[in-house]
């Protein structure tokens, strides 16, 4: 019996992805060791993030970086770090923004939810652009000049979502804020593979990038990294970590905090919440120092061949079932099945439900359930989980 089952809860087969709601990246077993070894020893938290900085840095190419509880957290102490940098009477108002630049400027097209994650940290959103191609009005994206017409004296900085698609292109944003002097936080969360980005992404000269610790790199779920100028990694340390020590007596790592920056010591701050384990620190490093040196890369190979199988053993239904062959290196193959519902009987939404509500439970990917399409992502799968998929989609799409 699993340690889930002991709980009550029945574990799923995740054809889904490196989601967050799902549990992230299975993660490899050296960095399953590494949590088990930093577990059974104490050390000092701004001495192991001031190591893991270094790291970081050397492997991103950036001046510092920061292992944090995820990239949600990682956007909100970027933009607290922009909002404070080492002010500390500022650090200690957080939320509370109305007596500084508080305003961070952000394309139309690149809301979402997780925008929340600026917003908590008391910045106020200004939006620039339209979103005309999904509101089927026009033809053009946010472009360069409406960032430089919404900067103001109440600009605190820029964020920018980074995707393949993302217009303007980061190296143009990052020209017209520079010339500014305005900071820019590029949320990166989901931009590897290809692993490339790493370091190109920051290399535009960004000044915080975030990316998740759990999707991609295959380290703990709840971890992310923020990586870019030390000034900033600086401060956005001192809001996450534990304040609670005398004045005589703090000595922060230089490396990491450069303690004549200030005149006092700051207390808690807005990151206290967000504070991240030695053991998810140390699992962390370990699986960057993996996915840069290419141990997942044959795992691509792996996922064609098992998707390959689940294609195959749908053939004799009426499903449209294709292999998305991958675009960018060190991506995996994915599988679409577009569903009739006038052939099968049941929509997408059907079909994704009583998968789900199966035995075992199966999740599939629900992006595109919209367009009567299944996505199967294989980041998640193992050997043994492709006998009852195939079993669970054959008997739910055959006529």
């Amino acid at each position: 019996m699993s340690i889930f089952e002991q709980l009550g809860v029945q574990p799923i087969i995740n054809a889904c992805g490196t989601v967050t709601r799902l549990g992230g990246a299975p993660m490899p077993p050296e960095v399953v060791a590494a949590w088990q070894a930093a577990a059974q020893q104490a050390v000092s938290l701004e001495q192991l993030q001031a190591a893991a900085s270094v790291r970081i840095a050397r492997a991103i190419q950036t001046e510092s970086g920061l292992v944090t509880s995820g990239a949600a957290a990682a956007m909100t102490l970027g933009t607290a770090a922009i909002l404070c940098r080492h002010d500390l009477a500022r650090m200690e108002r957080l939320p509370d923004t109305n007596d500084m630049p508080n305003e961070f400027i952000i394309a139309r097209e690149q809301r979402s939810g997780y925008d929340h994650a600026v917003r908590a940290a008391g910045a106020k959103l200004v939006e620039v652009g339209f979103n005309e191609l999904v509101a089927g009005a026009g033809v053009r994206r946010t472009e360069s000049w409406e960032y430089e017409a919404a900067i103001s004296q109440r600009t605190a900085g820029i964020v920018y979502i980074h995707t393949a698609d993302s217009r303007p292109f980061l190296v143009d944003v990052m020209t017209l804020a520079h010339k500014h002097g305005i900071p820019v936080l590029v949320d990166a969360a989901s931009e590897l593979p290809p692993r490339s980005n790493l370091q190109a992404i920051p290399g535009t000269g960004a000044d915080l990038v975030v990316f998740s610790g759990g999707k991609a790199i295959r380290g703990p779920q709840s971890t992310g990294i923020l990586c870019g100028r030390k000034e900033l990694i600086s401060s956005a340390a001192l809001q996450m970590l534990d304040m609670d020590d005398h004045p005589q007596l703090w000595e922060p790592p230089p490396d990491l905090i450069d303690r004549n920056t200030f005149t006092g010591m700051p207390r808690h701050g807005i990151g206290r919440g967000f504070k991240v384990s030695k053991e998810e620190i140390a699992a962390l490093l370990t699986a960057l120092d993996l996915f840069m040196s290419g141990a997942y890369d044959n795992q691509s190979i792996i996922h064609h061949k098992w998707l390959k199988q689940i294609a195959d053993a749908l053939a004799e239904t009426n499903a449209d079932v294709r292999i998305i062959e991958p675009t960018a290196p060190e991506q995996s193959p994915s599988l679409e099945i577009r569903i009739d519902p006038t052939v099968t009987g049941r929509t997408a939404f059907d079909v994704c439900r009583e998968l789900r509500n199966g035995t075992p439970s199966i999740y599939v990917g629900h992006a595109k359930l919209a367009q009567s399409i299944l996505a199967l992502n294989p980041a998640c799968l193992t050997i043994d989980s492709i006998g009852p998929l195939n079993s669970q989609l054959r008997h739910l799409l055959q006529t």
